[in-house]
């Protein structure tokens, strides 16, 4: 089952142009341990399993990487300002993962996939990238049940901080956008649709 959802994954993004596109042009940066996470896998995954014609337009572009070497925020600018001059029409954000456990109350993370695994939903909590070789890697430190079968749940640090989960899922509505998407509240496992 598990390596059913990863082929299906890949297929997903190797079949979206703009994302196959944008996956090489982060490779080209070189970033240490790096990967497109969030809405960029999500989005395409809610999107296929509706069978959406047209993709739906991605707020940004979480580039993450692991550089506890260099935590200036200047990196991250520098990189945007790079990912932006080769594909422009992507709203590129890139964050070093080795200083956003200061945002998050957390001890420091140890690697890219141990900070996303500090993410709030698990859905959320998957990103993709290629190797050196090009072969297609998944960190998914939650699994992939969550974001296929299009339920958002809580990581357990979004039930520690469930406050912030409630108000993050309540925001973000995204059954408005994904109809089968059901959620899943921090402090109960009731599933509830929010449309």
């Amino acid at each position: 089952m598990i390596a059913e959802l990863q082929r299906q994954l890949e297929h997903i993004i190797f079949t979206d142009h703009q994302r196959r596109a944008a996956l090489n042009t982060v490779k080209a940066l070189n970033l240490p341990d790096w990967a497109i996470g969030a809405g960029f896998v999500r989005n395409a995954v809610w999107d296929h399993l509706h069978e959406f014609a047209v993709p739906t337009p991605l707020n940004d572009v979480d580039v993450l990487y692991f550089n506890p070497g260099d935590i200036d925020p200047k990196r991250e600018q520098e990189a945007e300002e790079a990912l932006a001059e080769i594909m422009p029409s992507l709203p590129w954000s890139v964050r070093n993962q080795a200083r956003m456990h200061l945002r998050n109350g957390d001890a420091p993370y140890t690697s890219t996939r141990n900070a996303m695994s500090h993410w709030l939903e698990i859905c959320t909590c998957v990103g993709v990238r290629l190797a050196s070789e090009g072969q297609f890697e998944i960190l998914a430190p939650h699994g992939l049940g969550d974001l296929f079968a299009m339920r958002i749940s809580p990581t357990p640090s979004g039930k520690r901080r469930h406050h912030e989960y409630e108000t993050r899922v309540g925001q973000k509505d995204w059954p408005a956008t994904w109809p089968k998407a059901k959620l899943v509240h921090a402090l109960n496992t009731e599933i509830d649709s929010i449309d």
